[in-house]
């Protein structure tokens, strides 16, 4: 496949021409996520994350020979593989030199394997976490610096337990990520004794949801689990389910996890609780203090966010280039031990160490730690809802 579409584009040239000039002049990342669609409420602050670990780069003025770093953004639409697709391929035209994202599963496996491979191009993303993913045919391309699904589903299943949930129903938003991670959260639930009454999935973008809460209802369940987008059905399915009567608490996956949802659904979801990847310590606290105002940083995915693009650019230190070819074997090293502990706003310090050939070992906001095909560790945090505002109240 990938000679063909190497056959049928002239991007990949065009890609190979940046690159050659790249090196003292300019790097250039682009970030597609959905600025549309069903989580946009999150891609802003996701993308000052990211173009906030490029600034810092730029600063320091320590990358290659001072070059500078530009971001360039395509709108995936979250559940859009046509647009996402051509999105990329724009980001090709234009020369970029890696890509930020995509953003949720569907569409980052329809732009692996329709732009990036045939291209050669090197995609990290912080937020698409379908487990199949994971076996994927990448050619070594494909990076994550949010976990899978498959430890998300353990981890939830073990929030259950804890707090005495004995059964559920789960409804899932109908793709990729929603199917995965219902799988995910089924499977654990059940190994470690819960009951799971009813699994159906559930589209996007319905005025109105009562035929689905009223098929969840009927199954039962002492919680209602939403694997969902908390700006599209998600929303929906827990509006309708509150106006039925049908559960009065929610368990909230990571699509669901924003300060919009409490939002939009005003008091009655507090209580609901669950659970998204994300750290603490020295790194999250850094970088929300270099935030300050100007973002959110403690916002969903945005840590992974600021950490993709901090790893890109110190990937290509460490090859001594900004072609894909050269620098994609150097992320799992300069994201891992050995070497020194690398955090936010120490991204100039992580320049010059591998200019002189000493190993990093690249924290970050998100406690980066990559294991397996480029595969994300990770922890999660647990999260309810209080007082209208999703408020954290531990990690796993």
């Amino acid at each position: 496949m990938k000679k063909m579409l190497m056959a049928t584009t002239a991007a990949a040239l065009l890609a190979t021409h940046a690159y050659a000039d790249a090196h003292a002049k300019e790097v250039k990342l682009g970030i597609e996520f959905g600025f549309t669609g069903p989580i946009e409420s999150l891609t802003g602050p996701m993308s000052a994350g990211a173009e906030l670990a490029m600034k810092e780069v730029t600063d320091s003025g320590m990358l290659l020979d001072g070059a500078k770093v530009t971001s360039i953004r395509a709108d995936s639409g979250c559940i859009d593989n046509g647009l996402a697709v051509s999105g990329a391929e724009r980001l090709i035209a234009e020369g970029v030199n890696g890509i930020i994202g995509g953003d949720c599963s569907g569409v980052t496996g329809a732009m692996l394997q329709n732009v990036a491979i045939p291209n050669g191009m090197v995609m990290i993303s912080p937020s698409a976490t379908s487990p199949g993913l994971t076996t994927m045919e990448d050619n070594g391309l494909f990076f994550r610096t949010s976990p899978s699904d498959a430890r998300e589903g353990e981890v939830m299943a073990e929030i259950l337990v804890e707090r005495g949930v004995k059964s559920i129903a789960l409804t899932y938003t109908n793709n990729d990520y929603g199917k995965g991670l219902a799988d995910a959260i089924e499977s654990s639930f059940k190994a470690v004794g819960g009951e799971v009454t009813i699994v159906a999935a559930h589209e996007d973008g319905k005025a109105d949801y009562s035929a689905e809460v009223g098929a969840l209802a009927s199954a039962g369940g002492d919680l209602l689990v939403v694997a969902g987008y908390l700006d599209q059905g998600g929303a929906g399915i827990i509006k309708s389910a509150l106006d039925a009567g049908a559960w009065e608490t929610f368990g909230l996956p990571g699509g669901m996890i924003g300060e919009n949802l409490p939002k939009t659904i005003g008091p009655d979801l507090n209580g609901s609780y669950g659970q998204i990847a994300g750290s603490e310590g020295k790194g999250i606290d850094t970088l929300i203090e270099m935030a300050g105002d100007a973002f959110d940083a403690t916002s969903p995915y945005t840590p992974e966010a600021y950490d993709a693009a901090a790893l890109f650019l110190l990937a290509m230190q460490a090859a001594n280039s900004v072609d894909p070819a050269d620098y994609k074997d150097k992320i799992l090293e300069v994201a891992n031990a050995p070497g020194e502990k690398i955090y936010p706003g120490e991204l100039g310090k992580a320049l010059e160490l591998l200019k002189a050939g000493t190993d990093i070992d690249y924290v970050g906001a998100s406690a980066v730690e990559l294991i397996g095909p480029g595969e994300a560790a990770g922890t999660y945090r647990m999260i309810e809802v209080k007082d209208g505002k999703n408020e954290t109240i531990g990690f796993k």
